[in-house]
């Protein structure tokens, strides 16, 4: 059975930085697309960044050169790096998975899991 489950969310100031992590249980993820997002109240979920079987990354335009998506390997664990963090990044954010390796398809259609997801607040 696949789980996401997610950590590292939490309050910090404008400026600050966050590391988010997503331990998958159930299965080996580094052989499927896996991404982040985050939605705030009344807003769709938007695509924060994805990372595909091949390591290669790709980025909201509001997360380019601040955000940073990773994996491990050996821990099964997919990371959001968080830098220079503005009160426009505060949401829930949520783990995802696809069945796939690639990360097309689960843009176009949507991933198959998803994690809870963990609330970050920015202070100002």
């Amino acid at each position: 059975q696949v789980q996401l489950v997610e950590s590292g969310g939490g309050s910090v100031p404008a400026g600050g930085s966050l590391r988010l992590s997503c331990i998958a249980n159930g299965y080996k993820a580094s052989g499927y697309c896996m991404g982040w997002y985050r939605q705030t109240p009344g807003a769709d979920r938007e695509e924060v960044a994805t990372l595909d079987k091949d390591g290669v990354a790709t980025y909201a335009d509001s997360a380019k050169g601040r955000f940073t998506i990773s994996g491990d390997n050996v821990k099964n664990t997919l990371y959001l790096q968080m830098d220079s963090l503005k009160p426009e990044d505060a949401a829930v954010y949520y783990c995802a998975s696809d069945s796939r390796s690639y990360c097309d398809y689960a843009r176009k259609y949507g991933m198959d899991y998803w994690g809870n997801g963990t609330l970050v607040t920015i202070t100002s």
